[in-house]
């Protein structure tokens, strides 16, 4: 048996040289190296930027499941060729490589961290898809590498919902990281999963002088994030109309605008909503997969805006931990 590079390198067909999020193709044959791990896939949780631009193109389930088939058999993962970003998956551990180091047995359920953008995949079927959830319950196989992250999953969550929480993990653990006590906090998109699971963590973080404000694009986000009362002052507007945005939020805070802003929209466009909102010397956290860092970065240095910017990581240490605690939170509230 073959003992493979630890980031996955030896499983890239094309182009050579790189690793394999950033690989066109990679080989997705099912034959196990020595640190590899092997899964029957039951579920994927597409990313939600991924999922957004799948369906405007195809309109209906069969035409994101014919999507997603072309997609694997194409690359041999899950890698949306428009977005570049592509979701995490619950299977059943299968085979496990002599040589893998992670802790894990046989037959346990476990959810990757790690992109599908980057995981060997094969797909025999794809059974349905959730159009509210963005998961897609299939029958199929994935590989995951050495360095490959994975949670088991917790017996006290339903699969389904915990999968959902792990997708988005790295939201929540980085605002947790991120937020000061007396931060004035903007949180554009809080009405989605990832966004009410910031919520939250800067809720519980900014102290009685600190604020979290709050960003929903309809009335369903703004009831939601009104049903939690996580959030001290609840505005709603299309993040894509930055200046209107702008004007609320300078309102609200009396021009001082936001310490820190986290965007969690999965749209495009939305970048500069996020620059112009946070003040000089503060931290826009972009964790939505459909930012463009381009316009992020011309569009700050065009406005004269002295901001620092930080690309969504997934992964923080203690990232699933601090995910699932918050979702057993919202989940007993009824906002998740």
């Amino acid at each position: 048996m073959k003992t493979g590079c630890p980031y996955g390198s030896h499983r890239v067909l094309e182009p050579a040289g790189v690793l394999p999020q950033a690989a066109w193709k990679l080989d997705s044959s099912m034959q196990l190296y020595h640190n590899e791990l092997r899964i029957d896939v039951e579920t994927l949780n597409i990313d939600a930027a991924s999922f957004r631009q799948m369906r405007e193109q195809a309109g209906s389930e069969e035409g994101i499941a014919e999507i997603i088939l072309q997609t694997v058999r194409d690359r041999g993962k899950q890698h949306n060729p428009v977005t570049g970003s592509g979701g995490m998956l619950i299977g059943t551990v299968r085979e496990i490589g002599p040589g893998f180091t992670g802790t894990v047995q046989v037959g346990s359920k476990i959810a990757t961290l790690v992109s599908l953008s980057l995981t060997p995949l094969q797909l025999e079927t794809i059974h349905s898809i959730d159009m509210k959830s963005c998961q897609v319950a299939v029958s199929g196989q994935a590989i995951l590498f050495e360095s490959g992250l994975f949670a088991v999953l917790p017996e006290d969550l339903p699969q389904e919902f915990a999968l959902g929480i792990l997708d988005v993990a790295g939201a929540p653990a980085q605002t947790a990281k991120l937020v000061q006590a007396g931060d004035t906090v903007l949180i554009i998109g809080a009405g989605g999963k990832s966004g009410m699971l910031c919520l939250y963590e800067a809720k519980h973080r900014v102290g009685v002088t600190g604020q979290v404000i709050a960003l929903a694009y309809d009335e369903r986000d703004y009831e939601r994030v009104q049903r939690s009362q996580l959030a001290d002052v609840i505005l709603m507007g299309d993040a894509r109309d930055s200046l209107a945005v702008l004007h609320k939020v300078q309102e609200v805070t009396d021009g001082a605008l936001a310490d820190l802003t986290i965007n969690c929209v999965d749209a495009p466009g939305t970048e500069m909503s996020s620059i112009l909102c946070t003040k000089d010397n503060g931290m826009v956290y972009f964790f939505s997969m459909a930012t463009s860092f381009t316009a992020a970065a011309l569009g700050a240095e065009g406005a004269g805006k002295d901001v620092r910017m930080l690309i969504g990581n997934g992964y923080t240490k203690g990232h699933a931990e601090i995910a699932l605690a918050a979702g057993r939170q919202m989940r007993q509230i009824g906002v998740l």
